[in-house]
């Protein structure tokens, strides 16, 4: 397994490759989107990127937790964190299978109308 850690200056680098951009535009370019997608989840929203996955916010109560080293309760104050959902795409690229299809709509066979 690869020890190498994909990061903003590598994510630039390839789009600069791509031959459209200067390395300092491409720069801007992902420093633009990763603040966009930054900003929505801030302001509460939901990011979709398909054929990648979603960001979703969700918020977690106060509750206790306990010091591993002595025991002590300490309170852990609420807070939002961001979960990843990967879209079943990039679930079948890491795994090495095709990804599933969905399948169609089962149609009503006497009038072809679709069933709800």
């Amino acid at each position: 397994m690869a020890d190498k850690t994909l990061t903003r200056a590598d994510l630039a680098e390839v789009v600069y490759h791509k031959g459209i951009v200067t390395k300092d535009h491409a720069a801007e370019l992902v420093s633009q989107v990763l603040a966009t997608i930054c900003d929505a989840l801030a302001e509460g929203e939901n990011v979709k990127l398909s054929s990648f996955g979603v960001f979703t916010l969700r918020d977690k109560a106060e509750r206790v937790g306990r010091n591993p080293k002595n025991g002590i309760a300490v309170p852990i104050e609420p807070r939002r964190v961001v979960l990843f959902t990967a879209s079943h795409i990039l679930k079948a690229k890491l795994n090495h299978t095709a990804p599933r299809r969905r399948r169609a709509p089962k149609q009503n066979a006497a009038s072809g109308e679709r069933a709800a």
